[in-house]
């Protein structure tokens, strides 16, 4: 049997344990201020787009990415917790304001070893800013850049 996954699929962006954005240990991302979303713990630095769209935003500092999807859904990718302290050490971004991108490629990688050593967790965050709320499905704890984690 076939499985075809809709436009509003949100796929893992990066490998790593699965974490319910209820559980991350910042109150701005597990109060759902934001939004609603989901976080990994980075079991490897390489960040993929979750979902297809538009790079919309890519903060100066590197450790956050904007993209929105033809309908308008709006996804942030925020990687590491505090880690705007960084300025940038740690990340490198393969993308940039108005750049395309399919679920799936990658945007970015972070150096899990640099921002542990300077203290920060690598614990990463991917938020629907515009408001919609996700619908996990059944997955192993274990994602990788092709693991379904919601639907939208």
């Amino acid at each position: 049997m076939f499985k075809f996954t809709s436009k509003k699929d949100l796929h893992s962006f990066c490998e790593g344990e699965f974490l319910p954005i209820e559980k991350v240990d910042d109150p701005v991302f597990s109060g759902k201020m934001m939004g609603d979303g989901f976080a990994v713990e980075p079991s490897s630095g390489d960040i993929y787009a979750p979902i297809d769209g538009e790079i919309t935003v890519v903060f100066p500092t590197l450790h956050a990415y904007g993209i929105k999807t033809k309908k308008n859904i709006e996804v942030l990718l925020h990687l590491g917790i505090n880690t705007v302290e960084l300025n940038g050490k740690g990340f490198n971004a393969f993308v940039k304001v108005k750049d395309k991108v399919k679920q799936g490629d990658l945007i970015a990688k972070m150096d899990l070893e640099e921002i542990k050593k300077n203290n920060f967790p690598c614990t990463s965050m991917c938020i629907i800013t515009s408001g919609e709320k996700i619908s996990l499905v059944d997955f192993d704890n274990n994602v990788t850049k092709n693991t379904i984690i919601a639907t939208l």
